[in-house]
């Protein structure tokens, strides 16, 4: 891990699952080796599992930072990626969407269900709103 500030902050919202088509995963292996590439930061779910383990250990394995905020409720269930650079935990849903929203500069969805996908429509509806730049 660089010892400068990251370049860029970047959400990623995906699923805590690999998806059905193989190109999922690998989509999520290369955006993460991307970000840790170019100096970036990966804010994301938190989770060690599926899509959103692999973007995790991608961008850590190419040197990037990784921040991770989970609710309680899935560290308690032992979903938590405890290799991120740090990690918050979060007593709600909305205080995750929050704190992810707030540090990161730029979002991105890959592939997930339902729950990945209001995460993106609410940020991009904030955005409208003039909430987010």
């Amino acid at each position: 891990m660089s010892t400068r500030p990251p370049s860029f902050s970047i959400c990623v919202y995906c699923g805590s699952r690999p998806g059905v088509d193989p190109s999922f995963a690998a989509a999520a292996r290369d955006i993460g080796h991307w970000i840790g590439s170019h100096g970036g930061q990966l804010v994301y779910g938190g989770g060690r599992n599926g899509l959103m383990g692999l973007v995790a250990q991608a961008t850590l394995a190419a040197g990037g930072t990784v921040i991770g905020i989970i609710p309680q409720a899935l560290v308690d269930k032992e979903m938590a990626n405890l290799d991120c650079t740090e990690l918050h935990v979060v007593q709600t849903m909305h205080e995750r969407k929050r704190l992810m929203a707030e540090l990161a500069n730029a979002f991105l969805a890959l592939p997930g269900g339902i729950g990945t996908f209001e995460e993106f429509f609410e940020v991009w509806t904030w955005r409208q709103l003039g909430y987010h730049d």
